[in-house]
């Protein structure tokens, strides 16, 4: 069996870590309309959209496709700004048997440093590396903070 593996991406922003990381803690549900160049759909189905166990649902495009994925809220540490989402089906779990992304969001100088840790581990040796999600997930950031910069 394939063992737990790491995947780390980070990027600078120039929105400040409270607002930015404000956004994921209670306002995923404008998701769509904050990023609809990742997002068209988002539902809450178990829970609300910021508590830990929450489930939500998406559709997105990563890497050119359109996927989908029921993830939930795992961890939440307001004080270190971490945040840790499980996801539960969809694309992603056709290929991972774990995929657990991590963001954490501190201050760094006149903006923000975001870092998402993946977590994940692959069906089989066949199965690449999650490096797909990497442009997703900076793409994503970076979207978020043009739209923080522009509100």
């Amino acid at each position: 069996m394939a063992q737990i593996a790491k995947m780390e991406v980070q990027t600078e922003i120039k929105s400040s870590a409270d607002k930015f990381y404000d956004i994921f803690r209670n306002k995923m549900h404008l998701m769509p309309k904050i990023c609809p160049q990742q997002f068209m759909d988002g539902k809450a189905v178990q829970g609300d959209w910021k508590s830990v166990g929450s489930v939500r649902e998406w559709c997105y495009a990563a890497a050119g496709n359109t996927e989908t994925v029921k993830e939930n809220i795992e961890a939440i540490d307001d004080k270190s700004k971490t945040m840790t989402f499980n996801m539960l089906d969809g694309d992603v779990k056709k290929y991972y048997n774990t995929f657990k992304p991590i963001l954490n969001v501190t201050a760094s100088g006149q903006g923000s440093l975001v870092k998402w840790t993946v977590e994940y581990q692959k069906k089989d040796e066949s199965v690449p590396a999650p490096t797909k999600y990497e442009d997703f997930l900076v793409g994503w950031s970076k979207n978020l903070d043009a739209y923080l910069l522009n509100a």
